[in-house]
């Protein structure tokens, strides 16, 4: 189901009217191995041969990569740093993406895609913080509602664990993140925040072909531009 965003209160829809957001704003969230960054490529293909939005489409990430914060977010990865330190230093990532790259490009009325985004800091870090903070994932979520942008659209990549570390052993591609008892974590809360805004999510099965995912993406993502016109 594809509907238009309901802003919570704190939290910025992405196409609001009365500021300078007129785009859309898509996220990829899932665990490792799911297919995102898979499917993201597929869409810039496809995107072109046939735009995916007239005012054009931006493809990024989350953590962004080649940026001050970003270089900075991948270095606590490798150094396993304290896990609140870390958190931080992807909240700063966030800030820096929305200025850099979000904001200007929903200004302009374009679609924006991103690889993660918010959700996968409240599933992440909601884990690695579990221990330490009660209530971790509601904790995350929380820092984020005064100045984040809210997606108007997130495809939720939904994967077992186990095929998840399969595949990111294969390609030889595996962080500290990817262990199966810790990916049920992020998992359990990735449909936390699915079952808290149904609205926004469109949860597909990461282990059927990408055609067949390729094509409900497309096909909501052209549903929303539909609602809004």
């Amino acid at each position: 189901m594809v509907c238009d965003s309901k802003s919570k209160k704190g939290i910025i829809p992405s196409n609001v009217k009365g500021g300078l957001m007129t785009g859309k704003l898509v996220t990829f969230e899932g665990i490792d191995g799911s297919g995102k960054s898979t499917m993201l490529s597929r869409l810039l293909k496809i995107n072109e041969s046939e735009p995916l939005c007239g005012g054009g489409t931006v493809f990024t990430r989350e953590p962004t990569k080649d940026t001050l914060t970003g270089q900075a977010v991948y270095a606590a990865i490798e150094k396993n740093i304290d896990p609140l330190a870390e958190l931080f230093l992807f909240l700063a990532d966030h800030a820096a993406h929305l200025s850099e790259t979000v904001r200007p490009a929903l200004a302009g009325g374009k679609l924006v895609i991103s690889d993660r985004y918010s959700d996968s800091r409240c599933a992440y870090q909601g884990a690695t913080l579990n221990p330490i903070t009660p209530n971790a994932f509601d904790f995350v979520c929380r820092l984020h509602e005064p100045w984040t942008i809210k997606p108007d659209l997130t495809f939720f990549f939904d994967i077992r664990p186990e095929v998840s570390c399969k595949r990111c052993k294969d390609r030889g591609a595996q962080t500290k993140f990817e262990r199966v008892d810790f990916l049920r974590k992020v998992t359990a809360n990735f449909k936390k925040a699915a079952e808290k805004e149904p609205e926004r999510f469109v949860i597909l099965d990461a282990e059927k072909p990408p055609e067949e995912n390729e094509k409900i993406i497309l096909e909501n993502i052209r549903a929303l531009f539909e609602l809004s016109s």
